[in-house]
């Protein structure tokens, strides 16, 4: 009998203690994105910036997609140091604005484009970009999982590029735990309305979760209604689950000269890098 009571006072603690987080990530809903880490102030769902210079070089355009896992395994800044010498632009998933990802930043040193998902502990948590020049102008989104209440994030950022272009970027950490993907199509929906009106190259990337046939399908129609090609890889050890990508890196209006995903035990997500160059006007 006292085996059972305790075991019953565990499962209720833990009950009220999910109950309790859920609540306090719900609240955090409101997108919100920073681009000024000395701040690291959330205040507004988009900013626009005096971009300067242009984000790729003399041509040459490098993008790199990693599921950072919250910085919880060893070796994160070297395999992050890698991909940021690799790339012009790094496109986060489960970035946690710890003390030491803010140093890291500051000493590469970075731009920086974070969407606030929620905060835990002073903590927040959610997509990040990374480049070497700032956005012209980023706006965060946020979606709450429909059971579990916690809150999925996406940026969408122009960059300047060196052929008077503009890049729209979209970095998006896709809804997972839903089965009929009524929140899931939303969550993509929200973004339509951006793609449709530029005229521009565009890189829609992340986390995507497609663990399943019907994500994958969802996906790849939304992709095709916007001319956006996925990437092909040279070298492919991306995260699967049940025999399906979760990562994925689309494109249009950008010549894809190589890609590839390579494994790496500091998540658990292998990164994607992809390497361009500007198409002709």
């Amino acid at each position: 009998m006292v085996f059972i009571n305790r075991r019953v006072t565990a499962l209720l603690f833990a009950f009220v203690a999910l109950l309790i987080l859920s609540l306090a990530l719900w609240a955090n809903d409101e997108p919100k994105v920073m681009t000024d880490l000395n701040n690291s102030v959330f205040n507004f769902q988009c900013e626009a910036h005096q971009a300067i210079g242009s984000l790729d070089n003399q041509g040459q355009l490098s993008v790199s997609v990693w599921n950072i896992y919250k910085q919880q395994r060893e070796g994160w800044e070297e395999q992050l140091s890698a991909l940021n010498n690799a790339s012009q632009l790094v496109l986060l998933q489960e970035a946690s604005l710890t003390p030491e990802l803010k140093r890291y930043i500051q000493h590469a040193p970075l731009q920086v484009a974070m969407a606030q998902a929620f905060t835990l502990w002073d903590t927040v948590y959610g997509v990040m970009n990374l480049s070497k020049v700032s956005a012209s102008h980023v706006c965060a989104y946020t979606a709450n999982e429909p059971l579990i209440r916690f809150a999925k994030s996406g940026t969408l950022a122009f960059y300047p590029l060196s052929n008077d272009t503009s890049l729209l970027v979209v970095n998006l950490h896709g809804i997972n735990f839903e089965w009929n993907l009524t929140h899931y199509k939303s969550q993509l929906e929200v973004l339509a309305a951006e793609l449709t009106n530029h005229n521009g190259p565009i890189i829609l990337a992340g986390d995507f979760n497609t663990w399943r046939e019907e994500r994958m399908k969802l996906v790849m129609q939304f992709a095709q209604r916007f001319s956006l090609i996925e990437a092909n890889y040279n070298v492919d050890h991306r995260q699967t689950v049940f025999g399906y990508p979760l990562d994925h890196l689309f494109y249009r209006g950008l010549v894809l000269e190589s890609a590839e995903s390579q494994p790496t035990q500091s998540s658990d997500h292998n990164p994607i890098t992809a390497h361009f160059v500007l198409a002709e006007k």
